[in-house]
């Protein structure tokens, strides 16, 4: 190529001029519009990564509350309690009647007719006290005649003895013979004998007689009387019947009342003679009848297993009535008292009374149990509970070993007073 081909190249390439490029433009105006399309682009960007983080955010902040949510499902948070100490003592809450220390139907030992009666309803009487008169003049001539019978037994028995210690004399100076002697003496005895049984008929009688004058047999109070001057009576009596036939007085021993209880069979180690026992009544709000437990039947009735005890209480003011329902509350004293828990800490499944534990691994844990005492809204747990155990308070049904759980700080739970009450029975829950 020569040099001039070259030449005319470079200057024919020099003269090419761009379709839209504007010649009578100005040179600076093109800057301008690369710097408009610069800002076109980075304000598309901005735009784009708006809306882009727009997009990801929820779905971002969804997928943490999912993970949270899956990681919550896989370990619950549970609240876990300590097992607390029983309390030794408590008080056992009983439902009872006061009935007398003593109480009798006075009937009469002989027949007549009331003379004089000296007791009404109410009266309080002493032992001993006249109560009423019966007149008997038959059994007065009874009497009569058999005390004279008596004397002339005496005297006849006098006489045999007499004669037999002469025919005793005789005999030795063989002034009569053996057989007559013997028969004086065995005379004597006969009369002897005779003497003895009519001395026996004055004393019944002189028994029969004393039976006229009716008496109180204990200090007490009459409470029915059945009687007036002029009725006629009849010894004996029927006792067991709704109304006892011939039943002159009823006398109630009140000073000292006595009251039955029926332990339940959990409890009835603890009640011994001497436990201490208030009563407690409607009649007198706030006031507490000192009392004790005078007799225990020490035996477990089969069909309702529970042990009968007395208890007597003092009643030297009257305050308390025979036959008004009380409330017996007794004192236990547990020597060796187990752990308890909060009653909301227990399950209750088909195998038994169960409860949920956390393990050192995090780890569900679920533990047979025994029941003891019930104070209501806590229960006493004799098996299958330790000191150290981490329970589950509020377990649900579907609590199942080995799940994975999270501890969450729980407050102290009360623990129910030593006087907390076991209300017999209804309450009880057996394993």
């Amino acid at each position: 190529m020569n040099p001039s081909d070259a030449d005319e190249r470079k200057a024919g390439t020099s003269l090419v001029v761009p379709a839209d490029r504007d010649l009578t433009a100005p040179a600076g105006t093109s800057g301008q519009r690369r710097l408009r399309r610069y800002r076109s682009l980075i304000v598309l960007a901005a735009v784009a990564a708006i809306l882009l983080t727009l997009g990801i955010v929820p779905r971002l902040s969804a997928d943490a509350a999912l993970t949270q949510q899956v990681a919550a499902q896989q370990a619950p948070s549970v609240k876990v309690i300590s097992p607390g100490t029983a309390p030794a003592l408590r008080e056992l809450l009983l439902p009872g009647a006061v009935t007398p220390f003593a109480e009798a139907a006075v009937y009469a030992r002989t027949s007549g007719y009331i003379r004089r009666w000296y007791a009404d309803i109410g009266t309080k009487v002493k032992a001993g006290e006249s109560l009423a008169v019966i007149e008997t003049p038959e059994l007065d001539a009874q009497w009569r005649q058999a005390r004279a019978d008596a004397a002339t037994a005496q005297a006849n028995y006098e006489y045999a003895l007499s004669t037999s210690q002469r025919w005793q004399q005789m005999l030795q100076t063989q002034s009569v013979s053996q057989q007559d002697a013997d028969t004086r003496s065995a005379d004597m005895l006969a009369k002897r004998a005779i003497l003895a049984s009519a001395q026996a008929n004055v004393a019944r009688l002189a028994e029969l007689v004393s039976y006229e004058k009716v008496t109180a047999p204990f200090d007490g109070v009459i409470t029915v009387r059945n009687v007036d001057v002029g009725a006629l009576v009849t010894a004996g009596g029927t006792p067991g019947l709704a109304i006892p036939a011939n039943e002159l007085f009823h006398i109630v021993q009140t000073d000292v009342l006595r009251t039955f209880a029926d332990i339940p069979q959990d409890d009835a180690s603890l009640v011994t003679v001497g436990t201490q026992v208030y009563l407690t009544t409607q009649q007198y709000p706030g006031r507490r009848f000192p009392a004790e437990v005078a007799r225990s039947s020490e035996v477990i009735n089969p069909a309702s297993r529970t042990m009968r005890v007395e208890v007597d209480v003092k009643n030297s003011d009257g305050a308390l009535r025979p036959g008004a329902y009380v409330q017996v509350h007794l004192a236990l004293d547990t020597p060796h008292p187990a752990l308890q828990l909060p009653v909301s800490a227990l399950l209750f499944r088909p195998d038994g009374v169960t409860i949920a534990v956390v393990d050192q691994q995090g780890k569900v844990a679920l533990k047979t149990v025994t029941i003891g005492r019930d104070f209501g809204t806590y229960m006493e747990i004799a098996t299958g509970l330790t000191a150290s155990d981490r329970v589950i308070d509020n377990p649900g049904d579907a609590t199942t070993a080995g799940t994975s759980v999270r501890v969450m700080q729980a407050p102290a739970t009360p623990k129910p007073s030593a006087g907390a009450s076991a209300t017999s029975s209804t309450k009880a829950v057996r394993s």
